[in-house]
């Protein structure tokens, strides 16, 4: 077909993104970023021109199949700033808006050139996802689910997310969604509260590990007081007879959730609103450990000495037996005081363990969802309040076989990548929102 140009590429430098430009000489431009064959479905290339002509997109793609599986895809949303966002091996442009967005390229990146092309061309027209199977490819990355959400965090690609966050910035700031480092203060002595905080521990289905992960929690060494809440969601496995083999520790508070929908969102909001809830509220899921006896002292120093809302501290991925593993220590250096909050925009998650300031939190609320609910009101709490960081190693979040991200399927990591979508869509929306009536006032 004679409409377009393929176009294969081993790297996404800017100057190769500039050298298709100058080459393209079709009404559409084909970019295909994977080493392996490209093959049309009968036709595949001209359905594809098709929707393109029908819809004016700036760019199209599509699902298809990946060594004779199907691999469908997303739809794009503004909230879509993941650089990791599966196009599939496939991005059909339109050569003008192809041409026009290179034009505006005023910084030459190694690797963030196809991410710069794409979140331009993004505020030029749509970018069309075509739910149709139209071609096949072979990816050749066939890790786990749960081994590739590290990798923006490994440090071998630490060269790498740095251009990420500068393209996605100039992004935002681009549409008017970028925040400058200028913060709220909460009021740390709002409200009376017995317990200065609680580890809060929802579970469903943890008989293996929950016994491990109070243990951790009640083993901890502090000048203030503090309990653990415990939010069971109606185990059947028996995860409640272990709880309740800690009940003579006065420290314990048990949450037994009735028969109705919560999800890991909601039990949490049990927490929060329970009257026994500390000032702080500190993360621990129910597979995981704390690394030490210090992580509670830590959290609450932290939140008293950086004036946050919100802390978030740095774990280690480690065996069932608590070996370290690939790729070991998590930090999240990514964060910055200055633009965290808007790099938070582009990567999948904040960090862990994670802590909160109960006052606040009972006002947001964690949205009653299975998966992204911490993202979600972390964001939110970013968009006005500083978030704290620190730098030790507070965590062992445990790999096996029973995290809720190993081996999912691509339908399953599809919904939870459009979810996530969704709320970074809405955050854009209020941030955009935001600096509008800051800048008419």
């Amino acid at each position: 077909m004679d409409r377009f140009k393929i176009f294969r590429i081993s790297d996404f430098s800017t100057a190769q993104i500039q050298r298709i430009a100058s080459e393209a000489d079709t009404d559409y431009t084909v970019i295909y970023t994977r080493p392996t064959e490209l093959r049309f479905v009968d036709f595949g290339a001209e359905r594809l021109v098709q929707i393109a002509d029908d819809t004016l997109a700036a760019m199209v793609y599509a699902d298809h199949f990946n060594g004779g599986e199907p691999a469908p895809v997303i739809d794009y949303q503004a909230g879509s700033l993941r650089d990791d966002f599966d196009f599939g091996g496939l991005q059909m442009y339109r050569t003008s808006v192809l041409r026009a967005a290179v034009a505006q390229m005023d910084v030459s990146y190694t690797y963030a050139g196809l991410y710069d092309l794409r979140l331009k061309v993004s505020r030029m027209g749509s970018l069309v996802h075509v739910n149709e199977l139209l071609y096949y490819e072979i990816d050749t990355d066939d890790r786990d689910s749960g081994v590739k959400l590290f990798d923006y965090v490994d440090p071998k690609n630490r060269a790498v997310q740095i251009e990420m966050e500068k393209a996605c910035t100039a992004h935002l700031k681009a549409v008017g969604a970028y925040l400058k480092p200028v913060f709220k203060e909460p009021d740390l002595g709002e409200g009376e509260f017995e317990y200065e905080a609680s580890v809060v521990i929802p579970c469903k289905n943890r008989v293996r590990t929950i016994g491990d992960a109070i243990r951790s929690a009640l083993g901890q060494k502090t000048d203030f007081p503090f309990n653990v809440i415990v939010v069971d969601d109606n185990s059947d496995d028996g995860t409640v007879e272990v709880i309740k083999s800690f009940a003579d520790d006065p420290r314990l508070v048990y949450i037994a959730q009735d028969k109705t929908y919560h999800a890991i969102g909601g039990n949490w909001n049990a927490a929060l609103h329970h009257p026994a809830c500390g000032r702080y509220a500190i993360q621990l899921d129910s597979d995981d450990m704390y690394s030490g006896p210090d992580t509670v002292q830590k959290f609450v120093d932290a939140f008293r000495e950086q004036k946050c809302a919100m802390v978030v501290g740095t774990y280690k991925i480690t065996d069932f037996e608590l070996n370290t593993i690939p790729p070991g220590v998590i930090d999240h250096r990514e964060w910055t005081p200055d633009n965290g909050r808007n790099n938070a925009l582009r990567v999948n998650g904040f960090g862990a363990p994670r802590a909160f300031f109960t006052p606040l939190l009972r006002k947001l609320n964690f949205p009653t969802t299975k998966y992204g609910e911490d993202y979600a009101v972390a964001l939110r709490v970013s968009r006005e309040y500083r978030i704290g960081r620190i730098y030790d190693v507070l965590y062992c979040c445990r790999r096996w076989d029973d995290n809720s991200d190993h081996g999912l399927s691509v339908e399953k990591v599809n919904a939870n990548n459009f979810y996530k979508d969704r709320i970074r869509t809405w955050e854009l929306q209020a941030r955009i929102a935001l600096n509008s009536q800051n800048t008419s006032r």
